[in-house]
């Protein structure tokens, strides 16, 4: 069929409408016209991609990125916008979500996401996970598919990040379904690792370099596993931490909640700040990152690393907090945790989220408990794709006990 397409959608797509349905079109950007094939009927609505460009917007350039696209792998999809564009249309998108979930008039959209810094759309990625496909060749899987694209050029690469990768593998160390995990660390050092589900557990082999990547931010270094999380972008930790800091304000003496804390990125900054008489609480479900942190934050005495979850964690708390940061995996915080961090009082949250819906629904659920929204900035933090990365200082007058 033949659709004009409209406003940006959250998840990448375009509205259109056809015969009074809603058709969400994949590469597609507003007010083109486009011929596109249906790839999912879902009752009320449709998920379409486009076949055929047949007026498009001036912002449509050729792809940046060699392997993207339909029938393509589902790396980066929005690589045929500019990137000006992209960031204005994910701004956009932010800002619909944060209406429609949140309740929030956000009024920073016509500005666009954040650049993480200048070095362009292309090449910011470090870390990257392959699947292997039958064939026993690592690729990359097309947009929701168990297929795979075998040509690793991904635009959001470095130069040279995967070369060999195929070669350097024996036929034993790639066995179907298994994973790749490949980083290049702070030193330049390229790891490759292997994992691969047997039975009930997972296998882990070290393939090339080592099963830890060196990772700093200032004068501080972590060992972090290969298969553990790192901010993706080679900038991300850096700006985050600093803009954290920024915001939380953290003062000598004061009790810190870190939740979702990773490695203790955050938490290292924010011990810095509050000192020997502060304290830090970091959690994070992860036993490997917060092995990591315990490494990493061992001459800092006034952070408590804790492996468990964060609704745990906080139920477990005597005492409040003066200031919370939150980095949730994209499902958000989600309802439970924020109503803790409410009753515990915690009169100022730096919350990050990196999908645009579950930070709306989370910022919304705050407001419910009497927090304001003092500042907010979204990031491009994954040029040449449609996702970002968002920040909000949240605070609320501290409840007399």
């Amino acid at each position: 069929m033949t659709v004009v397409t409209g406003a940006p959608a959250n998840g990448g797509s375009c509205v259109a409408h056809h015969e009074g349905r809603v058709v969400f079109v994949r590469y597609a950007l507003p007010g083109e016209r486009v011929r596109v094939r249906v790839t999912a009927d879902r009752g009320s609505y449709w998920h379409a991609e486009v076949v055929e460009v047949i007026e498009p917007s001036r912002d449509r350039t050729d792809s940046l990125c060699p392997i993207a696209g339909v029938g393509g792998a589902g790396c980066c999809d929005l690589a045929f916008a500019t990137p000006e564009a992209a960031r204005v249309l994910k701004a956009q998108v932010v800002a619909n979500q944060l209406q429609r979930l949140g309740g929030f008039d956000w009024s920073g959209a016509d500005a666009g996401a954040e650049q993480l810094s200048g070095s362009g759309p292309t090449g910011w990625r470090t870390r990257v996970r392959l699947e292997v496909g039958p064939d026993r060749r690592p690729g990359f899987h097309r947009y929701h598919s168990d297929a795979l694209v075998t040509d690793l050029r991904c635009a959001q690469l470095p130069h040279g990040m995967l070369d060999g990768i195929a070669a350097n593998v024996t036929r034993a160390d790639l066995p179907p379904a298994a994973q790749l995990h490949v980083a290049v660390d702070d030193d330049g050092r390229r790891h490759v690792v292997r994992t691969v589900r047997q039975g009930g557990r997972i296998a882990t082999k070290v393939v090339e370099g080592g099963y830890e990547a060196v990772q700093r931010v200032g004068e501080r270094s972590w060992r972090v596993p290969v298969t553990a999380f790192w901010q993706a972008h080679r900038d991300a930790a850096r700006v985050y931490t600093s803009l954290v800091a920024e915001w939380a304000q953290p003062a000598a003496g004061m009790a810190v909640w870190d939740l979702y804390g990773g490695a203790g990125v955050f938490a290292a900054a924010l011990a810095d700040a509050v000192g020997r008489a502060g304290r830090v609480l970091t959690v994070d479900t992860s036993r490997a990152s917060t092995r990591a942190a315990r490494v990493a934050l061992a001459d800092l005495p006034q952070v408590n690393v804790v492996t468990d979850s964060v609704r745990r964690a906080l139920a477990s708390q005597r005492a409040g907090a003066d200031v919370a940061v939150l980095d949730p995996p994209r499902a958000g915080a989600g309802r439970e945790v924020i109503d803790l961090l409410a009753a515990a009082g915690v009169p100022c949250v730096v919350h990050i989220g990196c999908e645009a819906a579950s930070f709306a629904r989370d910022i919304g659920l705050y407001r419910g408990h009497g927090y304001v929204v003092d500042k907010l900035k979204v990031f491009d933090a994954f040029p040449l794709t449609h996702h970002t990365e968002c920040v909000a200082l949240l605070t609320r007058a501290r409840r007399r006990p």
